[in-house]
């Protein structure tokens, strides 16, 4: 006949051995918890302070954002490419439509005002790798043209433009100012140049001859020009 010990320790064991895995269960739901909040704080933080594969400070993300919506107001700068009716060589031809928004007026005064008012003359005009004139011209002639015309001789090339000035903050960009880009997101090699034509409530706008749509005007503040972006200049004309 068993004594009364060994029947309890049986019994003991049992009983321990459901709290076990019922605790394990409770410390496995923790951490899965646990993780999954971590796992959501970090991608809040993701799409808080990253965009198109760079981070960028609060600042910066309310500027990408105000552009964004600028893009998006009435009467911006669209295009339209249509396949028409066959020539008469028998190969498709396509037309491209770009619809023009009316421009914002600048606050620059004096000969930057000139300046401006002159690189807005040459809208339109197709881009052309190291054209000159009216027939098409590439970024750096749009602005060496648009300063020539106004008396104030700058360098030809986009990096000796880059070189003509002070290096300023995006925060303090004033008319005139000179905008440098890469071809690619983050890149630090100088491929384009723009000049700030607009600075004001709305946000930045610049001219620039663009390889796609000739020469026009745009927001700063757009995410493919932030992302591209590498540095501003002011020139020595001041």
């Amino acid at each position: 006949m068993q004594s009364e010990k060994t029947k309890v320790r049986p019994l003991m064991k049992a009983q321990n051995a459901l709290r076990r895995p019922a605790g394990r269960q409770d410390w496995k739901s923790y951490y899965s918890l646990l993780l999954v909040g971590l796992l959501l704080v970090s991608s809040c933080q993701r799409k808080l302070n990253q965009h198109n594969g760079r981070y960028y400070s609060a600042r910066d993300m309310v500027r990408l954002k105000q552009g964004q919506r600028v893009a998006t107001r009435p009467g911006t700068v669209k295009t339209k490419v249509k396949a028409t009716t066959p020539s008469p060589s028998g190969e498709a031809m396509t037309t491209k439509t770009v619809i023009k928004r009316p421009a914002r007026m600048g606050n620059a005064t004096g000969v930057l005002a000139s300046v401006i008012e002159n690189a807005r003359s040459y809208q339109g005009t197709p881009y052309l790798f190291g054209g000159t004139t009216r027939l098409g011209m590439d970024c750096s002639a749009l602005l060496q043209l648009s300063f020539a015309d106004a008396g104030v001789d700058i360098p030809r090339s986009s990096n000796e433009q880059a070189a003509w000035g002070d290096p300023i903050k995006p925060t303090e960009l004033r008319p005139g100012d000179f905008l440098f880009f890469g071809a690619s997101p983050g890149s630090q090699i100088i491929t384009h140049v723009g000049m700030v034509t607009v600075v004001d409530a709305e946000g930045v706008e610049f001219i620039h001859a663009s390889t796609s749509l000739g020469v026009i005007e745009n927001s700063f503040e757009a995410d493919y020009y932030l992302s591209r972006f590498i540095r501003a200049v002011r020139p020595h004309l001041r």
